[in-house]
C-alpha cells in the first residue's frame, strides 16, 4: 500500500452512510480546512472512494499531511494529488501503516531507537493524529527522517 493508497474500511467518520459524492466531497473539505497544514485554493472531489486535491502549497510537508488527512478519513480507498503544486521534499519522509499494538512510544523506538522521540512523530503527523493515546490500525503517518 503506497502513499495514495488507503483502507477503505477504516478511518475517522465523516460521511454519513446517505451522503453523496458532492457531499462527501463537502464535508470532506471541510474536515481538512478546520487543520490545514498549507494548502491554499484548496479543491476535493470525491468519486466512488477516490478523493482528488487540488491546490498549492510551498510546503511540501503539508501536501503529505493532507493527503493522509483524506486518506485516513473512511470510505477514501484512493488520494490523487496530481493537480496540486507543491516543492519536492527535501528531507527523507517514511510513511507508516499503524498496526494493531502499537503506540507512537513503540514506533519511535522502531524508527529512531529511542521511544521519547514519539514526540516527533506526533509533530509530524498533528494534523492526522489529534492525541497521541489514539492512533487506530491502518490509519497511515508520516515518520520524517531528518
Amino acid at each position: 500500500m503506497g502513499l495514495f493508497d488507503f483502507a477503505k474500511n477504516i478511518g475517522n467518520k465523516i460521511f454519513g452512510s446517505d451522503d453523496d459524492d458532492n457531499a462527501a466531497s463537502d464535508k470532506l473539505k471541510e474536515h481538512i480546512e478546520e487543520d490545514n497544514p498549507g494548502i491554499n485554493d484548496l479543491q476535493i472531489n470525491v468519486v466512488d472512494g477516490v478523493a482528488t486535491i487540488k491546490g498549492e502549497t510551498d510546503d511540501p510537508s503539508a501536501l503529505e499531511k493532507v493527503i493522509l488527512m483524506a486518506g485516513n478519513a473512511m470510505g477514501i480507498e484512493e488520494v490523487r494529488a496530481d493537480e496540486v503544486s507543491s516543492p519536492t521534499q527535501t528531507y527523507e519522509v517514511q510513511y507508516y501503516e499503524i498496526e494493531k499494538g502499537d503506540s507512537l512510544w513503540k514506533i519511535a523506538k522502531n524508527f529512531y531507537g529511542d521511544g521519547n522521540k514519539y514526540t516527533k512523530i506526533f509533530d509530524a503527523n498533528r494534523e492526522v493524529i489529534k492525541d497521541p493515546d489514539l492512533i487506530f490500525p491502518g490509519q497511515k503517518i508520516r515518520i520524517p527522517m531528518d
